[in-house]
């Protein structure tokens, strides 16, 4: 199946659109008023669910599947960077991850089933989804509404510049990790930097403490798991002569599996405690508990793997190796089969990294993620 060349231009001139007035995690109403004023000149059904997230649902030619494809619309706190003639008119705001490529390809493919639905046998649920980017997650929130009580398998794309362009790939398994930050309080006894011996030192404390993390992955955590502690921000003291009370922390940990979540946490706070009472110490351990590990269910990942391969060709499948970035996706596939799915865009036109003040997505690969979603919806049984 070939995309026909009216939906590409319509993706590719939606995106831009969409690119020059991005909107933050939870602020995005005038995005949804884009998606929702498409959606009902294409004649879609539009389910009441909370703004700004918009829930279209097209009714299948069986109806006794239902399958869910998603996009997420929101931007990002970044200026930013370039000159192409599309870009942000929002300042400090900008689509620096890819979201309104996603939010195109949906629109394209809500487009097409609005004139080809009677190619395809299950339901279709359009989620067009607010506040990827930001804890509470707006995944989670719409599954507490209920957007996937009649929904058999979901499934997601990310326009991913760490793999190459021509390739789409997954995993079966453990394909991104968690995402939790940290905050640690080492409370000690302050004085005058000349007389170190009266004082209880929370920097020299947190010395050993960072350094001693990173034994949980070499020592504490399965070889065969994969995981990550990083501590990104130290806060401590005033001036160039005098030792602070406190200490402060602040990071980040990742994991692909709960188990490994869990071994890290429990393993962060033993450590911290057991080093700072042993220099006479205080310490303390706070988690933000952000989004889940995303893991593909291995039945509905086979599944697309046989979609790429045989609509687009064996060499373009590539079964990846899992990345520690985080995807709230992942509350989805906690509850239901899916699979998330990226579709490589790599290259001279996608240079700079996600989130990157310069980044941007190459229109090129639009059509092969339209294609994708379509595929899936068409073939789903």
């Amino acid at each position: 199946m070939q995309v026909n060349e009216h939906l590409i231009r319509q993706a590719i001139e939606d995106r831009r659109i969409l690119h020059q007035y991005p909107e933050l995690s939870g602020e995005e109403f005038e995005t949804s008023a884009f998606i929702r004023n498409r959606l009902e000149a294409l004649h879609i059904e539009i389910l009441d669910f909370e703004p700004p997230s918009v829930i279209g649902f097209v009714k299948g030619t069986n109806g006794n599947k239902t399958i869910a494809l998603r996009a997420d619309i929101d931007a990002l706190p970044i200026t930013e960077e370039g000159d192409k003639p599309y870009l942000s008119k929002n300042p400090g705001v900008a689509h620096m991850c890819g979201h309104d490529g996603h939010t195109a390809t949906l629109l394209a493919v809500a487009e097409w089933l609005s004139i080809k639905g009677n190619e395809v046998e299950p339901n279709i649920v359009l989620i067009f989804q607010s506040a990827e980017e930001i804890t509470p997650s707006g995944a989670d929130n719409l599954i507490k509404q209920g957007v996937l009580e009649n929904v058999d398998a979901i499934f997601g794309i990310h326009l991913w510049q760490g793999m190459e362009k021509g390739k789409i790939g997954l995993t079966h398994g453990p394909m991104m990790a968690s995402i939790d930050d940290f905050e640690i309080m080492i409370q000690g006894s302050g004085g005058h930097g000349s007389m170190p011996h009266e004082t209880v030192d929370p920097i020299y404390v947190a010395t050993h403490v960072i350094q001693s993390l990173q034994s949980i992955i070499s020592r504490k955590l399965n070889p065969i798991d994969s995981g990550v502690i990083t501590v990104g921000k130290i806060e401590a003291g005033t001036t160039y002569n005098i030792i602070p009370d406190t200490a402060k922390l602040i990071g980040t940990i990742r994991a692909l599996t709960p188990e490994a979540v869990d071994t890290l946490q429990s393993q962060m706070v033993q450590l911290t405690e057991g080093i700072c009472k042993a220099f006479g110490a205080k310490g303390q351990v706070d988690f933000i508990i952000g989004t889940p590990p995303l893991v593909n269910n291995p039945s509905e990942s086979r599944f697309v793997e046989s979609v790429i391969r045989q609509s687009f060709g064996d060499d373009v499948f590539e079964l990846i190796d899992p990345v520690m970035g985080g995807e709230d996706f992942s509350y989805y596939l906690q509850n239901k089969p899916g699979a998330f799915i990226f579709v490589g865009m790599g290259g001279e036109k996608s240079m700079y990294p996600h989130h990157h003040p310069k980044f941007d997505i190459d229109e090129e690969v639009i059509p092969d993620a339209i294609k994708l979603f379509i595929e899936i919806a068409k073939n789903y049984d």
